[in-house]
Order: C-alpha cells, then structure tokens, then sequence
C-alpha cells in the first residue's frame, strides 16, 4: 500500500507544530483541553466553557512527528496546510514538495542560527517571537551586532513570504 501524501510529507515537516506556522492553536473545548493538559501539554486561557490555546512549539511534537498522535486536537486533524492540499490534488507531486519542505527547514533553521549569535531569545517562543525578541534585546552600537541584526530581519522576512505562500496561501 502506497503512503499517503500526509504520511510522507507531515512527517518530515512538523511547520504547524513547532511554532513556525502558528504561535497557538484553538482548542475545541474544555474536555480537549483537559485532556491535553493531562497529557503535560501546555494550555493557556483553558476555562471549563472554552478550550483555550494549545501553545506552540507544541510539547507534543518529538522530532517532526506527534507523539499524541492519536489524541491529538480537532484542529490538528483537520488542519491541511496549502502544500499538502496541493499535493492531494495533483497541482505539486510529493518530491517537489519535498524539496519545498526542505528549503522552508533550511532557511528556519538559518533564522535560528542568527538569533543564538545575536545571543538572546527563549527559543520556546513560536519563530516570529523568538525572533522578535532576539531583535528587541540585541540592540546595540556595535556595526558587527546591527549587521547580525539586520541579516536576521531580512532572513525573517524571507521565512515569513515563504511560509505564507507555501504553507498557508496567498
């Protein structure tokens, strides 16, 4: 039996759970986010009448793949990202979509890069805080230090398109 394009593609990807995608992500209801707390997941503004946010990176997410998998949220079930969507219709085979998840990795993982060498941020923030704050703190006289800087917000930028355009749409 022939994979499927979500077996082949979210497993080597994990955008939607490791902060890059999203800084959250909407919870069902309460039961949902009990039961994810329960878990050791972390949940903010969870109320017994709302579902609260699952906050992201998502503990959850070991590597590339969940390890709640079968637990997981609604929303993480339903969730198709642009890139899988199209691959599912035919409009992008699986390798090119390989290689699309491949740059993204690349060019996450150089974001990464600049913001430790600018030596600041909590990197259990979603990408754009992280960076966000390494920004905020770096701020310094040093030209070295504001050319970091400036290669990170360009860097950033560049994510932000591709992500966008790649994974979310339009």
């Amino acid at each position: 039996m022939k994979p499927s394009p979500t077996d082949t593609l979210c497993t080597r990807c994990g955008l939607c759970c490791d902060g890059s995608l999203f800084a959250d992500v909407e919870l069902a209801n309460g039961d949902e986010a009990s039961a994810l707390e329960v878990m050791g997941l972390e949940i903010e503004d969870a109320d017994k009448d709302g579902g609260g946010l699952l906050l992201q990176p998502c503990g959850a997410l070991k590597g590339r793949r969940c390890r709640i998998y079968p637990h997981r949220p609604d929303c993480c079930r339903t969730f198709a990202c642009r890139l899988l969507q199209e691959v599912e219709l035919g409009a992008v085979g699986v390798e090119r979509a390989k290689e699309k998840i491949a740059e993204a990795l690349k060019r996450i993982e150089r974001v990464k890069e600049l913001v430790v060498q600018l030596g600041t941020g909590d990197e259990r923030l979603p990408l754009t805080e992280h960076c966000a704050e390494a920004l905020a703190l770096s701020e310094a006289a040093d030209p070295a230090m504001n050319r970091k800087r400036a290669e990170l917000q360009a860097a950033m930028t560049a994510v932000e398109r591709l992500l966008q355009a790649t994974f979310l749409g339009g």
